[in-house]
């Protein structure tokens, strides 16, 4: 069974219980005990610094998020949306560059999701940013910083290529050397890396996931449904077929042309 990442940090166990009601795979984000109480007013989040790191204030998050509630933007950065916007379905990935189920989802039961689904124009397919971790976050900058058609190439590449960039300590030539295989050059990464907006947007984007109650990565969206695990093909396959069938069931009939 796929688990889910919580980043450079040790994990700690998720409550609750995965896609349908299974026992649970995936590990949390590492929080401080403020995080964990959620007791008092929420505090900046910063994504790009130690995940560990105790901060001041609480962590909200909404109860039963709507569709409307999942799909409202986070930030000024457009969405990276994949597939037919009109799509009966759409799915939500949080993801963190250094997660190594991340990975594994993208090489294994993405291409099924792009073939069967996305392709077919039946889900609309949107990543997000969740870095965890100093690395995952200076990664996810020069990923912004691609061309918008190359958002899913350079995702894919930094997942493949984890083992020549990813560790404790971030490293610079080498996460400009993955994206330079996207077109990124490395003056563009160092540039973005100066940009207080791009950070910024990227801060908001993890700081509405969390809202949203992401823990970790990969979590998923499915419409207003949140799976706090890595998915298999089967229990994707499994469960974009129900929603489907779902949303063919409740679309009205057809009108009768007048006689």
């Amino acid at each position: 069974m796929l688990g889910a990442c919580s980043g450079d940090t040790p994990k700690l166990e998720a409550a609750g219980a995965g896609l349908g009601g299974a026992p649970p795979s995936t590990t949390t984000e590492a929080l401080s005990p403020e995080e964990v109480a959620a007791s008092a007013p929420v505090a900046p989040f910063n994504p790009f610094g130690d995940p560990s790191a105790k901060i001041a204030g609480g962590r909200e998050v909404i109860a039963n998020p709507t569709k409307a509630d999942i799909l409202a933007p986070a930030s000024s950065l457009p969405e990276m949306s994949f597939g037919n916007p009109d799509a009966p379905v759409t799915l939500v990935q949080y993801g963190s560059l250094t997660c190594p189920y991340c990975k594994r989802f993208h090489e294994l039961v993405y291409p099924i999701l792009k073939r069967d689904y996305i392709d077919t124009g039946k889900v609309r397919y949107i990543l997000r940013e969740f870095p965890i971790g100093r690395t995952s976050g200076q990664a996810s900058i020069a990923w912004r910083c691609a061309a918008p058609d190359k958002f899913l190439e350079l995702y894919g590449r930094f997942l493949a290529d984890q083992s020549e960039w990813v560790s404790m300590e971030v490293r610079h030539d080498a996460i400009a050397a993955v994206a330079a295989k996207s077109g990124l050059t490395r003056a563009a990464y160092d540039a973005c890396r100066e940009d207080k907006a791009l950070v910024e947007n990227l801060k908001q984007i993890k700081d509405r996931g969390r809202k949203l109650g992401i823990i970790g990565t990969p979590n998923f969206y499915l419409d207003d449904k949140l799976i706090k695990k890595a998915l298999t093909a089967e229990e994707l396959r499994e469960a974009l077929d129900a929603a489907l069938s779902q949303r063919t069931a409740a679309a009205p009939a057809p009108a009768t042309p007048a006689q």
